[in-house]
């Protein structure tokens, strides 16, 4: 079964930053009033919901982007690229006035980081109304907007990430009372037990699916009173960032075209093996067939679902 012979595929729509990723890699991080080296610097397209939406287009998926950009996306490059790689642009929003989302990432000898993110254009997501859609992921994004289109969607997956701290308490149980499928971290879900007063109990009664992920040991999802717990699959490492959306991208798409949830996890650790064998968060994404494959050396025949 392959991406090329699924054209009925469900269209998944991944809200969150289109951002350009500008990675230095430094002598060490300069404190107050201090200068440091930069010892080289990289630019990559990324930004959580558009790294999903490229995984899930390069695997042979129907998705659709919704972010807010700016009047230099598409002088940057990235709205072709993304075009190119078969990703829906038309439901996002275009600020001509505004600089498109960045994050500017100090790398130093010891791998200690230091992180700067530019909202640009995707601070304008607060004031917007969303239009209804299927079948929505949530990915770091404004709280109000993903509040507001969880409202809205026949089916919620949501990833709330780094942006949780941003998250009033309101939004994030408004959001939750609307998911169907929580993605988060070890640190993450407890995050959330925290904002909600609520236990991890009330949270797995409350969302039918819960997916936590523990790098490198694996990732757990909870359904239905069972945990099925999902190993990473293991190859040379050269950068762990975006591997947890190139998880998601796998672990949904295979969701839509109904495949066990064992399945899709075992899918989606597949497809983030990829994404950390390169520099940049889509760099090395999988088709279809390639995914299989190694999925299959890893963890024996994919079977397609009845």
């Amino acid at each position: 079964m392959t991406g090329d012979g699924m054209n009925m595929d469900r269209v998944i729509s991944v809200v969150g930053h289109a951002a350009i990723d500008l990675l230095f890699d430094v002598e060490n991080i300069a404190v107050h009033n201090e200068s440091q080296p930069i010892i080289d610097y990289h630019e990559y397209y990324g930004g959580g919901a558009a790294n999903i939406a490229v995984g899930i287009a390069r695997l042979g998926g129907s998705c659709q982007l919704i972010s807010a950009v700016g009047g230099d996306f598409e002088a940057s490059g990235y709205e072709a690229e993304l075009e190119r790689q078969g990703v829906d642009l038309s439901l996002l929003y275009r600020f001509r006035d505004e600089k498109s989302t960045r994050a500017f990432v100090f790398t130093d000898r010891d791998h200690h980081q230091s992180t700067y993110f530019y909202w640009g254009a995707s601070g304008h997501l607060q004031e917007l109304k969303p239009t209804a859609v299927d079948f929505v992921h949530l990915a770091t994004s404004d709280s109000t907007y993903n509040a507001r289109i969880a409202k809205k969607a026949g089916f919620v997956s949501f990833d709330p990430g780094q942006d949780l701290v941003t998250y009033s308490r309101e939004n994030l149980e408004s959001i939750l009372e609307n998911t169907n499928m929580l993605f988060t971290n070890k640190h993450e879900i407890q995050r959330v037990c925290d904002m909600t007063k609520k236990s991890f109990e009330d949270i797995l009664a409350m969302i039918e699916t819960v997916i936590v992920t523990y790098d490198v040991q694996g990732s757990v999802i909870h359904h239905a009173g069972e945990a099925i717990r999902i190993p990473v699959v293991t190859v040379k490492a050269q950068d762990p960032t975006g591997a947890g959306d190139a998880y998601r991208a796998g672990f949904l798409l295979a969701y839509t075209r109904n495949y066990p949830l064992e399945a899709c996890g075992k899918i989606g650790s597949t497809v983030a093996s990829f994404a950390v064998q390169s520099i940049g968060c889509q760099t090395d994404l999988p088709t279809w067939e390639e995914m299989e494959k190694r999925y299959e050396e890893h963890f024996g025949k994919l079977v397609p679902p009845a």
